[in-house]
């Protein structure tokens, strides 16, 4: 028989447990304001990191094709959708560690975006040319936008995809020189808006942070079309036209990315397609206002949150250096050799790490900007994009 001293002893036993197993799962518990993630390109894999204390946390496999990958992260900052080179959209609970939903969508695509309110993320693909739609929450497909052009209905390659305010995903045709703002008030019936004849071959696209204006980069000749949202009545714009007129034009190994464009200091820093120079534009009146010489042809230019450097990084066979530009002199102010393949850089949200993928030597470095000093490095495989999870509350990223 049991005695009431053994039941006492009993349950203070269990009381303890339950305490003891409360008191780990609190340990555990964790935000997501310092979370990041880092695409592994050849493993199709991808890293959830921390940057307070510049560790990985998981790895999530067996995500397919991520030669070409990107990501966006959910309003509360929880979930990475992640777009895949073969058409997948990958769904990962970052405080998991793992995928909750997948989907092939198509055949090739190459980025997307999260509307205002949270609820949808578009993806942009190259095969079949268009835009699909589909819930955050469960990856249930919602809508479909073929990019159709010209009188036979061929489908356009779409880039540049970028959210906008009023639930509108802004994109271009790089096939039909044409750029479209999609608004999803009511998603079973996007209403479309397309502006025709931009320009020869957009090939990529950004949004201004208020969310105002959006900028495409034309491959197929020298210039910039920009789009007002405020105003779309007065249609698109050609800006920095001809801003490599009357030069040599010289190969392009790798294509610049407008979304890695850099805002500091009242000015907009872009990477100039086929030159060794970054392009200094001031929006006011959006007119050129000096350019940069650098190392090699630009890739991305990243800014400080403070605004007060842009980092840059090149293309082969200048990959493995990054400059550092001083925003108040538009001068170099300091270079680093990090490796080979230098291909992302991320800033952590308050600006004291910066983060980059050195793909061919496997290593992801954080680095101080101030000194230059190399923080910390960390093993990866192939790593390529890294991404913070600041973006969730960004508009266009």
């Amino acid at each position: 028989m049991t005695t009431i001293g053994e039941l006492r002893v009993g349950a203070a036993l269990v009381a303890g447990l339950f305490l003891a197993l409360s008191s780990a799962h609190a340990g555990e518990l964790r935000g997501t304001g310092d979370l990041g993630v880092v695409i592994e390109r050849e493993a199709g894999s991808l890293l959830v990191v921390e940057s307070t204390s510049r560790t990985k946390l998981e790895r999530v496999a067996d995500l397919g094709d991520f030669s070409h990958a990107s990501v966006k992260f959910s309003r509360d900052a929880r979930h990475a959708f992640v777009f895949g080179r073969d058409g997948a959209l990958s769904r990962i609970d970052l405080l998991l560690g793992e995928l909750t939903h997948r989907v092939v969508q198509a055949g090739n695509s190459v980025g997307g975006g999260i509307s205002q309110d949270g609820s949808l993320v578009a993806v942009s693909n190259y095969e079949p040319g268009g835009v699909r739609v589909f819930r955050t929450d469960d990856l249930e497909p919602i809508a479909t936008i073929p990019a159709e052009y010209g009188d036979n209905g061929q489908l356009s390659k779409v880039v540049g995809l970028v959210d906008a305010p009023g639930q509108r995903f802004v994109f271009s045709l790089f096939d039909a020189d044409e750029i479209w703002v999609a608004d999803l008030s009511n998603p079973q019936e996007p209403d479309i808006r397309k502006f025709r004849d931009v320009g020869r071959q957009p090939y990529d696209g950004l949004i201004t942070p208020d969310g105002r204006y959006y900028i495409a980069g034309l491959f197929g000749e020298d210039g910039l079309v920009l789009l007002d949202l405020w105003d779309l009545e007065a249609g698109v714009k050609r800006i920095m036209d001809g801003y490599g007129r009357g030069e040599e034009p010289l190969p392009v190994f790798k294509m610049p990315h407008l979304e890695g464009w850099a805002a500091a200091n009242r000015l907009l820093f872009l990477p100039a397609v086929g030159r060794h120079e970054l392009l200094v534009v001031n929006p006011d009146g959006w007119r050129e206002v000096g350019r940069v010489p650098l190392h090699g042809q630009p890739i991305f230019a990243v800014a400080r949150p403070d605004g007060r450097q842009i980092w840059v990084n090149f293309a082969y066979p200048d990959n493995d250096v990054v400059q550092v530009v001083d925003t108040a002199t538009l001068e170099v102010a300091g270079e680093l050799n990090p490796g080979p393949g230098v291909l992302h850089m991320e800033f952590t949200p308050r600006g004291e790490q910066l983060w980059l993928s050195v793909r061919d030597e496997d290593r992801v470095e954080v680095y101080d900007p101030d000194t230059l000093e190399r923080l910390a490095t960390m093993d990866a495989k192939t790593p390529s994009g890294i991404f913070m999870t600041y973006r969730a509350h960004r508009t266009g990223l």
